[in-house]
């Protein structure tokens, strides 16, 4: 179990590695071409748009041929993705295909990977196995940025080019070492609305649901649009931008390594309030950034609130399910998944027409946000007692 555990760490790794690599490259790419700058977010959106439709189909297909196919055929369509991006980074049409087919194979590679975990583990060691797996993804966030700005310092497709030849090479590993789980467990399915999940909005946690999409919502309304103000305003580098974007994820990782285990059972909802307020005075920063270094104070001001916020929900709202941990979980996805939907075009649009203005509203939204806490906390319409 041991190797397939690595193996399924690695290429959820490499999944949201694949992610975070286009960060410091996509406005690069969309500024020396003189595109508008709109096309940021919808080449992030597409790419979110395909993974959120597409990975329920993937997980029926994967419960009919096995987890294994899927992974390979999931790694196959990847590394594809980053190739058709590298050669044909100067056609805006392709670059778009690119993103929706990276998107469409990420989708698939998610729900084998957990699909295959859940296959092979017991209800005793799941939690521990998917928890290596949350891992991988956070450092596959940190590392991606940096990656694609150091890589994209020689040249704007040496990132993709990269990173479709790790995955290939990925490929030829998990061929040779992976093999189809006997069903221990039954893996939970991958919807886009979870089974059960329309009863949980008739209690009080749906409040934590729409708290959720509104975090993920700024976050990539942060990812779209922080390196286009950062151009304007200090003429910010690619590679620069990949390492203020791993600092951040340092301090993401401190936040829910550190911070975290002091939120007491009963104050989650206190430090939600206190990690909005943060986020938003990160995001009032921003407009201020007049150097690198006060740039990387604003990101980093506005990561530690996010981050906090993040992992304290996802908490209170599996405390808050009444034993449903698996469909709770499942309509957060969907719901930051309609954050990552929604959030990268609107913002991008906003920005073509207020710059860095952008990021009032978007503290004003982290603030007004606060308002889901406080109607959570007026209801008693809980399923707590369900427990």
């Amino acid at each position: 179990m041991k190797k397939s555990i690595l193996l399924l760490m690695s290429v959820q790794f490499f999944v949201y590695l694949g992610f975070g690599i286009i960060i410091p490259i996509l406005p690069e790419v969309i500024v020396n071409q003189h595109l508008p700058e709109i096309h940021v977010g919808g080449l992030l959106t597409v790419y979110s748009l395909a993974s959120f439709f597409t990975a329920p189909l993937w997980g029926s297909l994967s419960d009919r041929t096995g987890r294994k196919k899927l992974i390979m055929v999931g790694l196959i369509g990847f590394s594809l993705s980053f190739f058709l991006f590298a050669f044909f980074i100067e056609n805006l049409t392709l670059m778009y295909l690119s993103r929706v087919v990276g998107g469409i194979f990420s989708g698939a590679l998610y729900t084998a990977v957990t699909g295959f975990v859940g296959d092979m583990t017991t209800e005793e060691n799941r939690n521990k196995y998917m928890g290596l797996l949350g891992m991988s993804i956070g450092l596959g966030f940190i590392f991606g940025p940096a990656l694609g700005g150091v890589l994209g310092d020689i040249s704007l497709q040496m990132p993709f080019i990269a990173s479709g030849v790790l995955t290939l090479l990925l490929f030829v590993y998990a061929g040779l070492i992976l093999k189809e789980p006997e069903r221990l467990g039954e893996a939970n399915k991958r919807a886009l609305l979870p089974k059960g999940g329309t009863m949980l909005w008739q209690y009080r946690i749906r409040n934590l649901f729409l708290l959720s999409f509104m975090v993920t919502l700024i976050l990539a309304g942060i990812e779209s649009t922080f390196q286009l103000f950062q151009i304007s305003a200090i003429e910010i580098t690619p590679k620069q931008v990949g390492y203020l974007f791993m600092a951040s994820g340092f301090v993401d990782a401190a936040i829910q390594g550190g911070v975290v285990r002091r939120v007491k059972n009963g104050s989650e909802t206190k430090w939600i309030l206190g990690a909005q307020i943060i986020t938003a005075a990160g995001l009032i920063l921003i407009p201020f950034t007049d150097n690198l270094f006060w740039a990387g104070v604003a990101l980093s001001v506005f990561t530690a609130g996010n981050a906090l916020a993040r992992t304290v929900l996802v908490s209170l709202t599996s405390k808050e399910s009444g034993g449903k941990y698996g469909t709770a979980a499942g309509m957060t996805y969907s719901m930051d998944n309609m954050g990552r939907i929604i959030g990268p075009l609107l913002f991008t649009w906003l920005f073509t027409r207020m710059n860095g203005e952008i990021y009032y509203i978007s503290a004003t939204l982290a603030v007004l946000s606060i308002v889901f806490i406080f109607l959570y906390r007026k209801s008693t319409k809980t399923l707590r007692s369900a427990q």
